[in-house]
Parts: C-alpha cells; sequence; structure tokens
C-alpha cells in the first residue's frame, strides 16, 4: 500500500514540477483575468452563460492543481510551511464560492479578482519582487516619517505666507498639504508658483527646494532601500536554489568552516597527547 502511494506521489512531483505543467497553470490565470475582464462590458451579457460554464472550469481545473500540489509533498504540513502555498489555497479556497447565490455574488466576484494574483506566486521573478516590496516597507516607512516631517514644515510656512494669495490652495495646513502632494506629483505645479510670484518674487526659492527635497533625495532613498532589498532576496535565492555565484561562495564558506572546525579539533588531540 505504501509503495502505491509512494508511485502517485512521485507522479504528482513530476508533475508539479513539469514546466508545460507550470506553463498550463499561468495561461489558465491568464484566462481567468481575461474573464473577469470580460464580464465588465454590457456587450457580453449575450454569452453569460458560456463565461459561467468557463468560469466554474478555471475553479475546478485551480482546485484539481492545488490538490496536486499537495499530494505531491511528503507530509501535508510541508505544504502550509510555504507562505506563497497558503496564499494559493486561500485563493483557489475562496473561489468555491458559487456566482448564482444573490447574496453572495459580489463577495465571489470579488474574491475572484485575486486570482490574478497567482502569477506572482506561479513565477519566481515576481515573487522575487513581491518580497523585496513586503521587506522594504517597514525600512521606507521612515522615509515617509521624514517626508511627513517636510511636508508638515512646509505646509505651515505656505500657509502662513500664501494664504492671503490663494486661500483655495494655501488656506489651512491640511489645504497646503493636498498643495504640496499636487507640486511634488508635478500636477501643473508652476501654476501654483506663478501664482504665488507675483506677490513674492523669491517664492520660486520655497518651490524649488521642496521639489528638490521630495522628488529626488526621499524618491531616490525609497528606491535605493528597494534595490538594496531585493539583492539580498536575490542572493538569498540563489543560495537556496544552490546556483550562482552567491550559491558557491556560500559552499566555500561552509567548506572553510568545516577546515577550521576540523584544525581546531585536531589542535586539542595535539595538545592533549603532548
Amino acid at each position: 500500500m505504501s509503495s502505491v502511494f509512494e508511485a502517485w506521489r512521485d507522479r504528482f512531483e513530476r508533475l508539479r514540477a513539469n514546466k508545460l505543467f507550470e506553463t498550463a497553470v499561468i495561461a489558465i490565470i491568464i484566462i481567468s483575468a481575461l474573464l473577469i475582464g470580460a464580464k465588465t462590458y454590457e456587450e457580453t451579457n449575450r454569452f453569460q452563460q458560456w463565461l459561467l460554464v468557463l468560469d466554474v472550469a478555471v475553479t475546478v481545473f485551480f482546485l484539481v492543481e492545488i490538490l496536486i500540489r499537495m499530494a505531491a509533498e511528503r507530509r501535508l504540513r510541508d505544504f502550509f510551511r510555504r507562505g506563497w502555498n497558503i496564499f494559493d489555497f486561500l485563493i483557489v479556497t475562496a473561489s468555491l464560492i458559487p456566482l448564482d447565490d444573490s447574496e453572495m455574488v459580489l463577495l465571489a466576484r470579488l474574491l475572484r479578482i485575486f486570482r490574478v494574483l497567482r502569477l506572482v506566486s506561479m513565477i519566481p521573478e515576481l515573487r522575487l519582487l513581491m518580497a523585496a516590496l513586503v521587506k522594504s516597507i517597514p525600512r521606507m516607512g521612515y522615509v515617509a516619517l521624514l517626508m511627513f516631517i517636510i511636508f508638515y514644515i512646509y505646509a505651515a510656512i505656505g500657509s502662513f505666507l500664501f494664504a492671503d494669495i490663494d486661500e483655495f490652495l494655501w488656506g489651512n495646513i491640511s489645504i497646503a498639504m493636498l498643495t504640496l502632494f499636487r507640486i511634488a506629483t508635478f500636477e501643473d505645479w508652476t501654476d501654483v508658483m506663478y501664482a504665488t510670484q507675483e506677490v513674492y518674487a523669491w517664492s520660486w526659492i520655497y518651490y524649488l527646494t521642496f521639489i528638490f527635497l521630495t522628488a529626488f533625495i526621499f524618491l531616490n532613498m525609497m528606491i535605493g532601500i528597494v534595490l538594496d532589498v531585493m539583492q539580498k532576496e536575490s542572493v538569498q535565492m540563489e543560495i537556496e536554489s544552490g546556483e550562482g555565484e552567491a550559491a558557491e561562495l556560500h559552499g566555500l564558506r561552509s567548506d572553510v568552516r568545516e577546515l577550521r572546525d576540523q584544525l581546531t579539533r585536531m589542535e586539542a588531540l595535539l595538545e592533549r597527547r603532548s
């Protein structure tokens, strides 16, 4: 009995690792995304029944695919030790909510939108980007806090100086912060500057220093944080896969540590004999 089970598990494991199978899953995910987009057009109402059949077929395919991946594990709990597997499992199980239930149809449609995110779990490069983004958030939070302080200071200055010129843009500090956000995104910011320059000719200094801080310094700090985390994630991925320069260096370091431990043990033995 165990040999039969092991044989089937090996088959499922080979199927899971098969590139054609992975390509088919990615293609079905894309088809699922196209189905969601097609339902937003009124012209597709006449094909509503066909779209419903295709949606059921896609849901069944995803269910079979997740069961194959679970069956390919030696132990079921090993499947749930990976975060991306838990994510896929939740997305697939959430898709089992029927669309024909009038009370749950909105929730079912919303949950089916998230099936597109399964592309992230299927493509390693996207997983790398997503992991880098998530791990960058704590460090980016400090940069965002510093940006908020700069926004607050400039908004207070702008409200004190320019409120009499244009109350709609500089009436209070909250409105001034929205105006500064508009300036930081370069949305017709020159119109705002020209309006204040008619009264304060030197006001260009206020705008240029603010843009220099936010659009150049803080933005590049954000990019630098993401790139640094991406580099670390890429190194970690190479170490886990055992391929690449990082994996070779990691292997060499492990060999050096083993040699050092052996030398330490040999020195200890020699000292005892002497």
